[in-house]
């Protein structure tokens, strides 16, 4: 498993280095110090499996490097390891498809826990950060569904797999409980997220809350 780390401190970057031993037997770790290095090093490396970076690092505002990076790698993991707790922060990193969003105060315990969900296809956003956005503020990551019905938008079995999604499962244990090839789930996954017009599995789930509140 190839993961880049990207943070400016050395020490934060060997630490959670050290750490993400725990995650596969077989890890290698490509680090990065700033944004343009980040950015050289997927244009140079792409075949990544996963993206720890933190936001405020020096090259670039962080909402532009993270333009760059979905644009060049779509379908790899990317995962905020940061000291901010802005709400608006948070928000804006959910909604341009980050799949984490995980305190540099955090455990390795509770990293390598966020990131074995993650990599099976699930989202992270701990507590401490869920806590800050109410409900208003969550439902304004997602368009308008104003007069619209869930049976409207999704085909029944997309239902089924976002209801499950609902529940925090990954693609492995949906394709399981449905029937399903892994392979399949991954194509309604990705039909659901465009049908709701929204870029990962929590701005779903928050739609989802958005049409039955309506």
């Amino acid at each position: 498993m190839k993961i880049l780390v990207a943070d400016d401190h050395e020490l934060f970057r060997n630490g959670i280095s050290m750490s993400l031993s725990a995650l596969d037997d077989d890890i290698e770790i490509v680090a990065a110090c700033d944004y343009e290095e980040l950015i050289a090093v997927i244009e140079k490396t792409p075949d990544m499996d996963l993206i720890l970076t933190d936001l405020a690092m020096p090259g670039m505002p962080w909402a532009d490097a993270l333009r760059i990076i979905r644009g060049k790698l779509p379908d790899v993991p990317v995962v905020i390891l940061s000291a901010v707790h802005d709400k608006q922060i948070v928000q804006k990193a959910v909604k341009m498809g980050v799949s984490g969003f995980i305190p540099k105060t955090s455990t390795s315990k509770v990293i390598i826990s966020a990131l074995h969900l993650i990599l099976a296809g699930g989202i992270y956003l701990p507590p401490e950060i869920l806590v800050l956005s109410d409900e208003e503020d969550m439902l304004s990551l997602t368009p308008d569904f104003s007069g619209k019905d869930i049976s409207s938008i999704l085909t029944p079995r997309q239902c089924e797999v976002l209801s499950l999604i609902g529940e925090g499962k990954s693609n492995k244990v949906i394709a399981w409980e449905l029937g399903l090839s892994e392979g399949t789930v991954k194509l309604h996954v990705t039909a659901i997220l465009k049908a709701l017009g929204v870029t990962n599995r929590t701005g779903a789930v928050i739609a989802v809350a958005k049409l039955t509140k309506n």
